[in-house]
């Protein structure tokens, strides 16, 4: 009869980070809310200060405790820092190997607007695209001037989808333009011209504005297309 392998036994450290998650998820703690101390925590793990002391460096780095010296740890905030520096470094990476997950995430962030504008479609009037507008204009005045920013190029597409609601939609869209801004002198200047880039902006909300969605999915598609030949012409190099 075969013999069924035991799993792993975990770490010590490893088993502290899951106590102090668990006991986050129990005592029903929200981010910045205070966590036990070093002390407390040994205490209630029944683990030892070093073990301890690992866990929370390694959840410090995954943005789940914050430590602020003389203060105290707390539970912390969300943040995409850690998805941002991998997909990053992975970039480089594959870019010096002859592949390009460059364009593999510039058609993510594609597909991902994509079925966001036809989910702001779908909000009708309930979708107060008033500060977008505002962007927009102010984007359109920078091309006038010879240069659209990519502060507001990402502003635009920040506030056009607040509407949903949904707080994830900013952070994702927000991760994709860190790695971008990061290869940013791999990527290269952009091709169009910036009357174009605003152009292509206005006509996806003016699609959302008119609730057609068809118009709005190629907007969409238009928009990235620059994006897409840059990222294209970097995996092309030899």
């Amino acid at each position: 009869m075969a013999t069924v392998p035991r799993p792993a036994r975990l770490s010590r450290a490893t088993e502290a980070q899951e106590g102090v998650k668990d006991l986050i998820v129990r005592r029903g703690l929200v981010a910045g809310d205070p966590l036990p101390t070093e002390s407390e925590l040994m205490e209630e793990l029944q683990v030892s200060r070093n073990s301890i002391r690992e866990a929370l460096k390694a959840l410090q780095a995954v943005g789940i405790v914050d430590i602020r010296h003389g203060f105290g740890m707390f539970v912390g905030r969300m943040s995409l820092a850690g998805l941002v520096n991998e997909l990053t470094f992975h970039s480089r990476i594959t870019l010096q190997n002859g592949a390009n997950h460059l364009a593999h995430l510039v058609e993510i962030r594609e597909i991902l607007e994509s079925g966001l504008v036809q989910r702001l479609i779908d909000l009708g009037p309930d979708a107060d695209l008033t500060p977008a507008a505002g962007v927009m204009d102010r984007m359109e005045s920078e091309a006038q001037a010879g240069l659209v920013s990519p502060e507001t190029d990402r502003l635009f597409h920040d506030l056009l989808y607040r509407p949903l609601g949904n707080p994830l939609v900013s952070q994702l869209l927000g991760a994709f333009w860190d790695v971008y801004y990061q290869l940013r002198d791999a990527l290269g200047a952009p091709d169009e011209p910036p009357a174009d880039v605003a152009k292509r902006h206005r006509d996806i909300y003016t699609a959302v504005l008119k609730g057609d969605r068809d118009a709005a999915v190629a907007a969409v598609h238009a928009h990235f297309e620059g994006v897409r030949n840059r990222a294209a012409r970097i995996g092309s190099r030899p």
